[in-house]
């Protein structure tokens, strides 16, 4: 009976598990993951579950009965140790594990700052999994000094959280605007208000120097010589891939694991999806960090694991949830050339993203409609003229015609 072992039980080793049984797959699937916890949506920064509302199992993907009535075991807390690819064995908890065909969803680690200056010191936390949230819980007390470190998304939705617990935030960013890498300034100037008006200091063009404190962190230095008073700090520096195991199996490694647009690596029998990999994307290779993402390239992998020889085509999109707003990303802005604004009703704003004629993605804050519309366009390759976006009297929904 062939054997399907996925190494990673988060979105995508969960999605691709149960994708598999879902095809009518007869064979045995075995899901790893080195944490306790069955799979879970993450990372969970919820003020209801930093305050002990949400119950742990609010979290979980699917229930206990739905893995054991679908014949998929799960080895939970035992981390993957060692792989032989030339065997098609892996050691996982002391023991030695046979498979037919290996998949790698190992998703992403939180980037840490070096001991050398101050990263080791209590009271630095990064975001990713439950335990991480369950070791931050006791910080979030009304009136203690929060410094998030990036201002990317992570570090906002952070900030945001804080805020709404009454905690005294700052937020430190080292590009001279937040989210700087990943939208345009009309996006970057929406979150800076918003974040201001909730009375959070945000503090842009500020490299850091190094964390101070004496087994705990107690201040943030800057390189200009400023020092923020922190009772505990929260890094949003971005993630590295998990490629450990893909290198100690042989496989090629560049940001990611290298992948064909199939989901096979470069070596027989071994697959990846998800966070982790690095798949043909516009003539090069691309890496993507996102729910969406994870689940729909490791439904494609499980359905390629059965034959099916489909290539991955991905639709990305991406969500934010910060105090009373919701930001809804379509498509990728990369290589854009022209960005319009276009605001919305009750302060809402989507901002559109071009490259020459053709639109290339949508970021719509409070602007449901602007996202679906944006979305059903880009999937479908068709663009629409410019000016009719920036056009206030445009009804969007003859845009779709």
């Amino acid at each position: 009976m062939p054997h399907i072992v996925v190494v990673g039980a988060g979105q995508a080793g969960a999605a691709l598990a149960a994708r598999l049984r879902a095809l009518d797959f007869g064979g045995e699937i075995t899901l790893i993951g080195e944490e306790d916890a069955p799979p879970y949506q993450r990372p969970p920064l919820t003020k209801a579950y930093l305050l002990g509302e949400l119950a742990q199992e609010r979290l979980w993907l699917r229930s206990a009965d739905y893995w054991r009535d679908n014949r998929i075991a799960l080895r939970l807390g035992a981390p993957v140790t060692a792989i032989d690819a030339e065997s098609r064995t892996l050691r996982v908890g002391g023991e030695s594990l046979g498979y037919d065909q290996l998949v790698l969803a190992t998703g992403a680690v939180p980037r840490r700052l070096p001991a050398r200056i101050g990263g080791d010191l209590a009271g630095v936390h990064t975001i990713r999994t439950l335990a991480d949230i369950d070791a931050i819980r006791a910080e979030f007390v009304p009136g203690r000094r929060l410094v998030v470190i990036g201002g990317g998304y992570i570090g906002l939705e952070a900030a945001a959280v804080g805020r709404k617990l009454g905690l005294d935030v700052t937020v430190t960013e080292m590009a001279p605007r937040i989210l700087q890498r990943v939208a345009a300034p009309e996006t970057s100037a929406y979150f800076r208000e918003l974040h201001r008006d909730r009375g959070v200091a945000l503090i842009e063009t500020a490299a850091l120097d190094r964390l101070l404190g004496e087994g705990r962190v107690a201040a943030v230095r800057l390189r200009d010589g400023r020092e923020l008073p922190a009772d505990f700090v929260i890094l949003g520096i971005g993630v590295l891939p998990a490629t450990e195991l893909a290198a100690m199996a042989g496989a090629v490694v560049e940001n990611g694991i290298r992948t064909d647009a199939r989901g096979r690596t470069s070596v027989p029998h071994l697959w990846a999806a998800g966070d982790c990999a690095s798949f043909p994307y516009g003539g090069g290779f691309m890496r993507l960090e996102s729910v969406g993402h994870a689940i729909a390239q490791a439904e494609l992998v499980a359905e390629n694991l059965l034959g099916a020889e489909r290539d991955y085509l991905p639709r990305p999109w991406f969500w934010s949830d910060q105090y009373d707003c919701k930001l809804q990303i379509a498509g990728l802005n990369a290589g854009h050339d022209r960005v319009i604004a276009r605001p919305g009703a009750a302060g809402a704003l989507s901002v559109w993203y071009y490259a020459g004629p053709r639109l290339l993605a949508v970021d719509a804050m409070n602007d449901p409609r602007a996202y679906m519309i944006g979305k059903r366009l880009i999937e479908a390759g068709r663009t629409v003229d410019p000016a009719l976006v920036a056009d206030a009297g445009t009804d969007l929904k003859t845009l779709m015609r």
